[in-house]
């Protein structure tokens, strides 16, 4: 528990986070609200038609939870920790649950946010949060945004350097699955890229009787919970075998 205080007090005591948590239900609610207003043809309608804001708010989710890690690598008060507690995996695990937890409430008001916005923005629609789809839809968010959080601290852990750590989450996140995605034939791996099946959990629908594992949304889920935790525990392994 001491570790778990400690590392709260590292998150709360300094600004960056605070903003990027104010910028990432700001940006989710914000890009949501724009295709609201705009009437946009997105392809989705429903629940999930409120929810379209939630990448550039994991993305930005994902900037903090790097920066967690690879800020006290930079300064080198990862060095100071490590000597106070030198059983570095019970460190890094206590980092990644606090920020992981910070990052599924942000997930959590922004997706509440957007969402009673389209109840002002989209009347005539049917946003009514009916059963377990539509809660999955929108408190899906907040899973989403935790899990994402564990693969950004678990590449920071592994690069180190801020620019290059963020650089390559936010290319892989926001671009470079979706180019994969567009190439000819490659389209049914593309789903079990861990991003996709993270869009693939919370935008899609009630799953047809008999639909592939890839278009079962907790299934997805899964999956992308375990790519991150097995990056995770990838990157706490070489921690502990590297000079901090």
């Amino acid at each position: 528990m001491s570790l778990i205080a400690a590392e709260r007090i590292k998150l709360t005591s300094i600004r960056s986070p605070w903003w990027c948590a104010a910028f990432g239900v700001l940006a989710t609610v914000g890009v949501g609200s724009i295709s609201m207003a705009g009437n946009e043809d997105t392809g989705f309608s429903g629940v999930p038609s409120t929810q379209l804001g939630y990448g550039l708010g994991m993305a930005v989710v994902m900037v903090m939870a790097t920066l967690a890690v690879t800020t006290e690598y930079s300064v080198g008060m990862i060095r100071t920790t490590f000597l106070a507690a030198p059983a570095r995996g019970p460190v890094l695990l206590a980092k990644t649950l606090v920020v992981a937890l910070a990052a599924g409430l942000v997930g959590l008001l922004a997706a509440f946010g957007s969402w009673a916005l389209g109840l002002v923005l989209m009347p005539g629609r049917d946003l009514a949060l009916h059963g377990p789809a539509e809660w999955r839809q929108v408190g899906g968010v907040g899973l989403v945004y935790l899990v994402a959080a564990v693969f950004a601290i678990a590449v920071g852990i592994l690069i180190r350097h801020t620019a290059g750590a963020v650089a390559l989450v936010l290319t892989w996140a926001l671009m470079a699955e979706s180019l994969l995605a567009m190439i000819p034939g490659f389209e049914p791996a593309a789903r079990w890229l861990p991003f996709q099946a993270a869009k693939q959990f919370l935008l899609g629908g009630r799953p047809a009787d008999g639909a592939p594992l890839t278009e079962q949304p907790w299934v997805a889920m899964g999956y992308f919970a375990a790519v991150s935790g097995g990056l995770l525990a990838i990157a706490i392994a070489v921690a502990k075998r590297r000079d901090a």
